[in-house]
């Protein structure tokens, strides 16, 4: 094997044992050493961080104690030392059990000693041997070997193919890589041993110690080729990607220098040919602004706005917050009204063909247009529609709207947590809009259309801000001329704006919100006014959704009243919209498979569509024993009926209220039975029974919070029932406050709790006589057989409430 020697000029640098470090150049291996000549016994040198191979020349920087005097003591008897790799490089004097067992015996070929107490040495792999045992460890390592041969090549073109192969990749490398000199190449081109150029190559894979450890640790020449080839495809697919990915930078940087320098040439040529596009764009927005209605304000505004976008570049940040800020200025119909039509009899029959019955809305609205008409500049009322769900309280805003000739539009405030909302963010914050008022302005391009402010009563509060205060500014005749939006800055005027806020609980409303609306009731429907927005809305709509013609079916006033009464218990219509649109598919799919069917349904046939009847007005009010009193109640969907149990047992004379009852219904139980108690000798109760008895007053459906002062009569009368056991009178039902004298005084929501008691089949109802004057507003059609009974104590209730004893 051709000796190349050795040259310390090539060595510009020398690397300490704690380091890793990849050789650059390699000498071969000789031959004038036999094998016998090697020791069996030697020193060993344990390194960190490298593995050395046979024929390879490596410098280290010797620093240890032991491994000084390893060194120093083998280069003055035979220049040999066992060189090994430490299996963990943090461990600073390692032992037996912390090197590898496969290793390179060295000739030392150089010893220098440094400035800094260390010793360069340079030293050259000759045979590779494996560790035997432990001869001693002090004061350095000494420890028996065993010289390891190479296996001789089976397949000696295999194995050349492989090398050669090795020898190209090797070069392709030293050529694209950027941390391998030019001279690596020079050197490789001169290996001729195949076995020194595996080792040279193994020496300079960019590899952990372990994957070098196990090249060392290979005896099969072939098989080792194979291991350095794979590392070097790894290696080199490596440095391709990093040149791949630098050269893909480089070429973005080019690319962005090349579209500004492109950038700028085309801006010279805009400005040659006449004005860049955001000067262009910037020209019709003043084109836009000259035909604008606004006021000096605005246009001075609008101006400034325009100076800005003039003055800054168009990729700013601030330009296209500018642009959208002067785009809404634009969009906004500042005083741009519509014409109002103040054809009374045109609004009346609109209002009248749209909703059946709301007759004090109608009006109320007719004398708003009557005023206008007159005066020309009245400022709009704010309205408030308070009522159950499904009568048509969002829906009347369409019909105003379409009745006077104005744009409509609707803003549900249901769930309505920021103030924002209303107000609109400041142009500081990304992402800043307007509030949904002037939004809901600039869609309609009017400043007069019908608003409808839908479930105000559901706006809520929290740390964002209350919206329902920001609404008194909307909602207030002589505030909202100028109501400031904080996106806008500038005052708008909502003065001609028409709202119409809806609610289904006016005690839901803030107490201000509400000073500033006039509020109108409107009431559920009765079962007469059902069946005539069934006749008229309801059955042409659903027939319409469902591709029927007339002739498909016929709902006459009787089925229509019999689906009303059996199928929905409800203040709206809503429910009675989806049970006719089950009729209706019903109905269909009978069209279209083509079976036959009376078009003229009867109450059989509805019975078959919706099923077994969900309500029944008879038996709620038969066979009730002593102590069981319909009573009536409002709910924000309308009125109910309610029933109130007394039950009396042996005890102390407790009293036990239960149902999920408020603070002013359990005080009306205890007033009822302070009266009784003062009042028993009347009532034919002796003193001792209250002594003796305990009392339990329910109010069933206990999951459903109750309260409100109209029980009271229905308590004592449930009382005066079971103590005397005397039954109720059947169909009978009964609203009032009482007072511990025994007074009845009136209550609310008469009309909603009589059209209650009226669906529920009542025929005889006690209340106060104060409250004749809201039972004599109320249709005499829709309570037809109804029987009102005004009272004003409570002897009368009981005298006639309470049937006689058999």
């Amino acid at each position: 094997m051709k000796d190349y020697g050795f040259d310390e000029k090539l060595y510009t640098s020398m690397v300490e044992e704690d380091v890793e470090f990849l050789p650059l150049l390699s000498l071969e291996e000789d031959d004038e050493l036999k094998n016998s000549d090697y020791p069996a016994i030697i020193s060993v040198l344990p390194l960190r961080n490298t593995v050395l191979f046979p024929g390879v020349v490596l410098p280290i920087t010797v620093g240890r104690d032991k491994s000084i005097k390893a060194v120093a003591e083998a280069f003055k008897i035979n220049k040999l030392i066992g060189v090994v790799a430490q299996q963990n490089a943090d461990v600073e004097d390692p032992g037996f059990e912390h090197i590898y067992k496969t290793g390179t015996i060295a000739r030392i070929i150089k010893q220098l000693k440094m400035p800094d107490g260390s010793t360069t040495v340079i030293i050259q792999g000759k045979k590779r041997f494996v560790v035997g045992e432990l001869v001693s460890s002090d004061p350095y390592m000494k420890a028996t070997i065993k010289l390891i041969e190479d296996k001789k090549v089976s397949n000696e073109k295999e194995f050349l193919a492989t090398v050669s192969t090795i020898k190209d990749l090797a070069n392709n490398i030293i050529k694209i890589s950027p941390n391998i000199p030019s001279e690596a190449a020079i050197v490789l081109k001169n290996i001729d041993s195949p076995v020194f150029l595996l080792h040279f190559v193994s020496s300079n894979l960019q590899i952990d110690v372990p994957e070098k450890q196990a090249l060392l640790e290979t005896e099969d020449l072939t098989t080792r080729a194979q291991l350095v080839l794979k590392h070097l495809n790894s290696e080199l697919q490596m440095l391709e990607l990093k040149n791949n990915i630098q050269n893909k930078v480089r070429t973005d940087i080019e690319k962005q220098q090349k579209d500004y320098f492109l950038n700028q040439q085309l801006k010279q040529i805009q400005e040659e040919l006449g004005g860049s596009p955001s000067d262009i764009e910037i020209n019709k927005y003043k084109q836009k602004a000259a035909e604008k209605k606004w006021n000096k304000n605005v246009q001075d505004v609008f101006d400034k706005e325009i100076e800005k976008l003039q003055r800054i570049h168009p990729n700013a940040a601030e330009f296209s917050v500018i642009t959208n800020y002067v785009e809404l200025l634009l969009e906004l119909p500042w005083n741009e009204y519509t014409a109002d039509n103040f054809d009374l009899k045109h609004a009346d029959k609109i209002l009248d063909a749209d909703h059946y019955g709301l007759d004090k809305v109608k009006d109320r609205l007719l004398e708003y247009i009557a005023v206008l008409k007159l005066k020309g500049d009245l400022k709009s009322p704010i309205l408030c529609l308070i009522g159950p769900p499904g009568v048509g309280k969002t829906s009347l805003g369409q019909s105003i709207a379409k009745a006077i000739g104005r744009k409509y539009v609707r803003m549900s405030l249901g769930g309505l947590h920021d103030e924002s909302e209303i107000r609109g963010h400041r142009k500081t914050y990304i992402g800043a809009m307007p509030g949904r008022i002037v939004q809901s302005l600039k869609r309609v391009k009017s400043s007069n259309p019908v608003f409808i402010l839908d479930e105000v009563d559901k706006v809520g509060t929290d740390f964002r801000g209350d919206p329902s205060s920001a609404l008194l500014e909307v909602l207030d005749p002589e505030q909202n001329s100028t109501f400031y939006d904080n996106y806008l800055e500038l005052e708008y005027d909502l003065s001609r704006t028409l709202f119409i806020a809806t609610a289904n609980n006016i005690n839901s409303i803030q107490p201000a919100l509400r000073d500033r609306m006039e509020i109108i009731y409107v009431s559920g429907y009765s079962t007469e006014e059902k069946i005539e927005i069934a006749k008229r809305h309801l059955v042409p709509k659903q027939k319409k959704e469902h591709g029927l013609k007339i002739k498909d079916i016929t709902l006459s006033d009787k089925i229509l009243e019999f689906i009303i009464t059996n199928y929905t218990r409800e203040s709206g219509v809503r429910e009675l919209d989806r049970t006719l649109a089950s009729i209706m598919r019903r109905i269909a799919k009978y069209v279209v498979i083509k079976q036959k069917y009376n078009p003229a349904l009867k109450t059989s046939d509805i019975s078959e569509i919706l099923g077994i009847e969900k309500f029944d007005r008879d038996t709620i009010f038969e066979k009730n024993p002593p102590g069981v009193v319909v009573g009536l109640a409002w709910t924000p969907v309308g009125g109910d009926i309610l029933f109130i149990e007394t039950s009396i047992s042996k005890g102390k004379g407790n009293l036990q209220l239960t149902g999920n009852l408020g603070d002013v219904m359990k005080e009306s139980a205890s007033t009822a039975l302070s009266f009784i108690k003062a009042n028993s000798e009347k009532f034919g109760i002796g003193i001792d029974v209250f002594e003796n008895t305990n009392i339990h007053i329910h109010v069933p459906e206990g999951a459903i919070p109750k309260d409100g002062p109209s029980a009271g009569v229905t308590m004592l009368t449930s009382l005066a029932s079971a103590l005397t056991k005397r039954k109720v009178k059947p169909h009978l039902a009964m609203t009032g406050e009482i007072t511990l004298r025994g007074k009845v005084l009136p209550v609310g929501g008469i009309k909603e709790k009589v059209l209650a008691a009226k669906r529920a089949g009542v025929k005889d109802i006690i209340m106060c006589k104060q409250n004749e004057k809201d039972v004599k507003e109320i249709n005499k059609a829709f309570i037809k057989d109804v029987r009102f009974h005004y009272v004003e104590n409570m002897m009368q209730v009981t005298e006639f409430a309470l049937m006689k004893k058999s």
